[in-house]
């Protein structure tokens, strides 16, 4: 297990720079825009849309990074409740539930909208990037969702995850 806490954590921080690379590409993209508008009385129309783009990769690759962080939106009052044995079974459900959400919704109907977008030929309005590309975040971040629920599983079976 230990290879896999390395890995893990390698992947995790491949991520949070990632992550902070369309941040920022983000408040710039923003920022021009503004600037442009206001200061130059002109405006760039694929601003607007490299914006859209980023923000859509930054949600959805930021929700499989709180997958990984295990510090994705939950109720808990609950589950605060319940005696150790039951919490590890809950876990390990939610786990399970993680897992085959992002396969079928995630990999699978992301591979399907990829490959339809790529097929049809379909291109972005300003930028004309092929609208794959832009969709392809689905399926990359499912695959990781699913990699870190099996990680997550396994810690919590063997008992190495605190909850």
């Amino acid at each position: 297990m230990k290879y896999a806490d390395v890995i893990f954590n390698k992947v995790c921080r491949l991520m949070e720079v990632f992550l902070v690379v369309i941040f920022a590409l983000l408040v710039l993209d923003v920022l021009w825009q503004v600037f442009s508008r206001y200061i130059l009385n002109t405006s760039f129309s694929w601003t607007e849309e490299l914006a859209r783009f980023s923000l859509i990769w930054l949600s959805i690759l930021g929700a499989a990074y709180l997958s990984a962080k295990r510090e994705h939106l939950s109720m808990d009052f609950l589950y605060r409740k319940f005696n150790p044995t039951t919490k590890k079974r809950v876990s390990i459900l939610i786990e399970v539930c993680v897992f085959l959400f992002a396969l079928v919704v995630m990999v699978i109907g992301g591979l399907n909208l990829v490959y339809t977008t790529l097929h049809l030929e379909q291109l972005s309005g300003t930028l004309r990037i092929p609208l794959g590309y832009i969709y392809a975040i689905l399926p990359l971040s499912g695959i990781l969702m699913m990699s870190f629920s099996i990680y997550h599983s396994i810690k919590i079976i063997t008992n190495k995850i605190a909850d």
